[in-house]
This record gives structure tokens, C-alpha cells and sequence, in this order.
């Protein structure tokens, strides 16, 4: 790792909104900068504007290799975890860029941050001390290899294992992961009282609950109806049903959450309705996590279609955890019927419980994407093909 000159410095701020293919262009301006390894931090700054905005706006942070930023979390999910758990001891076994272990820092007496890659810990270890987060130490070895000589216990084990193949391809189930946490927890509870599991949003829910066997509670987070997490708590004796809980992160910092368990989804009998003056789209945490049947027990809201998973009511509910449009008719999915409501052939299109695409629909029909008109291609009560014509409220 090494530390950046003033002037380097300077340079990064200086370029760090201009396109990196023109600033490679014009290296020969700047003779005495090394201009291809300070582009390299400017493109990992860039990638973190929208997800560690703070962080990329700080000249005396480092920034490692493009990869790790990507991975890293978001400041917004980074705070949310660390508000999920406390105590005197964390340990953040998978530690890479650090987001997460410097929010828990602000949870926790001291934290472990834990990171095989030499120089990644040691870039973690060097930002920590900019950024005044003295109670984090930094260890620079395998997640293995830590429990391994840890001789302490913590009071929380945080993982967020590794989702990348060897050639770079995505992976989600748990047995795939790096480290697998499948064959670490017999030593995990060895060493903590709790573990806190970051996994793929892509990973089944009820899957990964059945495999862990330890879970207390489940938290799917979405920042601005975008599904980025899926946090696993697990304890050594944990309660028969989890609880889920369905969290999306505005753009203005407020949370909306929903609290169910699979045994009340399982329980509810949702009731139906041809499309009434208002619809509801749930956001994205919710739909995750499945809370499709419970919705309707907490707000007086009627189901299209089992399948559907849109809703409707006659009154307006404003603090529904979601989209809401107002219902300003219907149609068949018909081109004629459909273009003759749509003088200027543009709406913006979703698809629920739906046989065609929306790129299908697009070509059929002509319909640009824009404008202030919603149409919601799905499925009614009947089991009919419908199109509601909506407007966001």
C-alpha cells in the first residue's frame, strides 16, 4: 500500500468527475504523476459516489482495487446493520473495504476486522485511523485461520462470505459461499453468542432458514425499492417461527419496515377484488420476503390475484409500504384498445403475474417507455389478462 502524495492528492479531486478515457489521453500534461495508478483510484472513487458517498469524497481515504468496492455495502446498509446489534466485542470475519466494520465501530467497544487480502487489510487499517475509528484491529488472514487462534468470544461474528466464482460468475447458495458458513457454525457458536450472516438477495429465504437452523430473525433491506440485502441472525436457540422483517431505505433517510412470520403467511386468507379506485405495489423488501397474504392483515387492502401480488382499495392508503397509483380504468390487452387510450404511444410498463415480457409488449404494441402513465400488465381475480391504467399518487 502506498500513501498518496499532496499533490496526487489534488489530482484525484481535481479529475474525479471527468471521463478516465480522456484523463488516460492527456497523461503526457502530467510528467511528474504517475496518472494510470491515480486514474485507478479516481474509477474506484466514482463507483463509490452513489454507495460511499462520504467516503469518496474524503481526499485522504484510499481506495482498493475495483472489485472490493463493488462488493463493499452501502453506507446506508452499512449504518442500518450496525443499529441491528451491540455489545463489547464484534468480529467482521469476511472484512474487506471495511464499510461495515466502521459502522459497527460506532455499535461496539472494539471491533475485529478480519481480511485475507494483505493489502486490502492494510488499506482497511489505514482508513480506519483517517476516519478516527481507533477501537477497530485489523487482521490480515482467513476467516479459518482467525477462529482458528481466537481465544476470546465475541459477542457477535458478522460474515458477509465471498459470492464470485472462479471465473467471476455470481453465485448465491450458501455451500458455494467463501467461506461456507454451513461448515463453520459448530465452531461460529464456539466463539459468539450471535452470528449476523449478510447473503445474496437471490437466495431463497425459506432455504436458507432450513439450512442455518439457528435463525432468529430475518431482515430484508432495499434502498429505494432496489433489494440489496438479506441479513440473517442466528442464535444458539433460536424461537420455532423467525420473524422477517421487510426495511426499505428511502432517498431521504426514513425506513419503512413490515414485521411478519411465515406462520402468519401461511395462516392469513387474503380477500380479492376486481380493481377498485386505488392500486398498491408493495416495494421490493416486501415481495422478497414474501409477505404477499400478511399485507392485507395489516392494511385494509384487497388482493387482484393470488399470484398477482398487486392490491387495490377504494380509500386511499398513504402510508402503504410501497407504490401507489390511482386506478383511472382498464383495458384487455389488445393493441387497438391499448393504443387508442395512449394518444402519444408512451407509458411505463410492469408486468404481475403476467405470460408475456415487457420488452414482448413494447414490440407488440408500439408503446415507447416514459411519461406519467402507468399501465400494470397482470392477471385478475377471474384469471383474465388485464391492463390497468394508472397514475402514481
Amino acid at each position: 500500500m502506498r500513501i498518496y502524495k499532496e499533490a496526487e492528492k489534488d489530482f484525484i479531486l481535481e479529475h474525479l468527475h471527468e471521463q478516465l478515457a480522456t484523463l488516460m489521453l492527456q497523461a503526457r500534461r502530467y510528467p511528474d504523476l504517475p496518472v494510470a495508478e491515480l486514474v485507478q483510484q479516481i474509477q474506484a472513487r466514482q463507483k463509490a459516489m452513489s454507495k460511499l458517498p462520504v467516503w469518496a469524497a474524503d481526499p485522504e481515504l484510499i481506495f482498493p482495487a475495483n472489485i472490493s468496492v463493488e462488493q463493499s455495502s452501502s453506507e446506508a446498509t452499512a449504518a442500518f446493520k450496525a443499529s441491528l446489534v451491540t455489545g463489547k466485542l464484534l468480529v467482521d470475519l469476511t472484512g474487506g473495504f471495511g464499510a461495515d466494520s466502521f459502522y459497527f465501530s460506532k455499535s461496539f467497544e472494539q471491533v475485529i476486522h478480519v481480511e485475507q487480502n494483505q493489502e486490502l487489510s492494510e488499506i482497511a487499517n489505514y482508513n480506519f485511523g483517517i476516519l478516527g475509528a481507533s477501537n477497530i484491529q485489523t487482521i490480515a488472514t482467513t476467516a479459518n485461520q482467525f477462529l482458528e487462534g481466537f481465544t476470546g468470544y465475541a459477542d457477535v461474528l458478522y460474515l458477509d462470505p465471498a459470492r464470485r466464482g472462479d471465473r467471476s460468475e455470481k453465485l448465491h447458495l450458501l455451500q458455494d459461499c467463501e467461506p461456507d458458513i454451513l461448515n463453520l457454525l459448530p465452531v461460529l457458536f464456539q466463539k459468539a453468542d450471535k452470528v449476523l450472516l449478510k447473503a445474496s438477495p437471490m437466495l431463497d429465504i425459506d432455504l436458507a432458514i432450513s439450512q442455518l437452523r439457528k435463525v432468529v430473525k430475518v431482515w430484508v433491506v432495499a434502498v429505494q425499492n432496489e433489494c440489496k440485502e438479506v441479513l440473517y441472525l442466528l442464535q444458539q436457540n433460536p424461537a420455532v417461527q423467525p420473524e422477517l422483517e421487510a426495511v426499505n431505505i428511502k432517498a431521504d433517510g426514513s425506513i419503512s419496515t413490515f414485521v411478519f412470520t411465515g406462520d402468519q403467511e401461511q395462516k392469513a386468507t387474503p380477500p380479492y377484488s376486481d380493481p377498485l379506485t386505488y392500486v398498491y405495489e408493495p416495494n421490493a423488501a416486501i415481495l422478497k420476503a414474501g409477505a404477499y397474504k400478511s399485507i392485507t392483515q395489516q392494511f385494509p387492502v384487497y388482493k387482484l390475484h393470488p399470484n398477482s401480488h398487486l392490491y387495490t382499495s377504494d380509500t386511499l392508503l398513504p402510508d402503504f409500504p410501497g407504490r401507489v397509483f390511482k386506478c383511472t380504468g382498464t383495458s384487455r390487452y389488445n393493441k387497438k384498445e391499448l393504443l387508442a387510450r395512449l394518444p402519444r404511444k408512451q407509458a411505463n410498463i410492469t408486468i404481475r403475474n403476467f405470460p408475456e415480457s415487457v420488452a414482448s409488449i413494447r414490440k407488440k404494441t408500439g408503446i415507447r417507455e416514459g411519461g406519467n402513465l402507468y399501465l400494470f400488465f397482470t392477471t385478475d381475480m377471474h384469471q383474465k389478462p388485464i391492463v390497468l391504467f394508472c397514475e402514481k399518487v
